[in-house]
């Protein structure tokens, strides 16, 4: 990122110590520039959870997201080019929350093909990645050469991800469905009371998470039997 405290403290006019007594280092005081600037955009990101279909506030969501980054491009470059690896700023943690929330709802409503984790991991791989790209070529006066990017990118993504409304309940083979079917269990029990013993649960988990993740294998077997081969 470039940002000393020698230098940080040389242009505010302070002491060093005064950047240590407030924000601990340097990258304390990196987290609190990023959370006072992601402040109103993740208040946004909590109003757009609200009203609406989950799909409809997925996709939403993914909008508001490129728009903050090109209208911030500093400072999501300082959110999602962290050098720290393994470490994640609060603000980013509250944005994969909200994240999770959303994709929970579309499981919730029986439309989500993988897993929440899985799949809230892919929006925010392709997201960030759209984001970059677009921040990059806006810098270079080239954001034109990329019209329609990140709605192309977000419906290629969701199309693998998410089932149409009208289609859900009979799209795609049985093993497809079994999977979308044990989403939406395993989504509607997390967070909720149980009826189950912890050992209960965790061993329905395990079993709703495999059948969830046996689609891609079941799938083709699935299709010739009901088509009679």
């Amino acid at each position: 990122m470039g940002s000393t405290t020698r230098a940080v403290s040389a242009a505010a006019n302070v002491q060093a110590q005064t950047i240590y007594r407030h924000f601990g280092d340097m990258q304390g005081l990196l987290d609190e520039v990023a959370r006072r600037g992601y402040a109103s955009y993740l208040a946004a990101k909590q109003d757009n959870l609200t009203t609406g279909d989950p799909v409809d506030q997925l996709r939403r969501g993914w909008s508001m997201h490129v728009s903050f980054g090109l209208a911030n491009p500093a400072l999501y470059r300082l959110l999602n080019t962290d050098p720290r690896p393994g470490a994640e700023t609060k603000v980013n943690s509250e944005a994969g929350s909200l994240l999770l929330r959303l994709v929970t709802r579309v499981a919730e409503a029986g439309r989500l093909r993988t897993g929440v984790e899985e799949a809230a991991a892919m929006i925010h791989a392709a997201g960030v990645g759209v984001t970059l790209t677009l921040i990059k070529a806006d810098a270079a006066g080239r954001l034109a050469d990329h019209e329609g990017l990140a709605e192309r990118t977000r419906e290629a993504v969701f199309g693998a991800l998410v089932t149409d409304p009208d289609d859900a309940p009979a799209e795609g083979t049985r093993a497809a469905r079994r999977a979308r079917h044990a989403v939406a269990l395993k989504a509607l029990l997390d967070g909720g009371e149980q009826p189950f013993t912890p050992g209960e649960y965790a061993l329905l988990g395990e079993l709703l998470t495999r059948l969830a993740t046996a689609a891609a294998d079941g799938a083709e077997s699935d299709s010739v039997a009901e088509s009679g081969g």
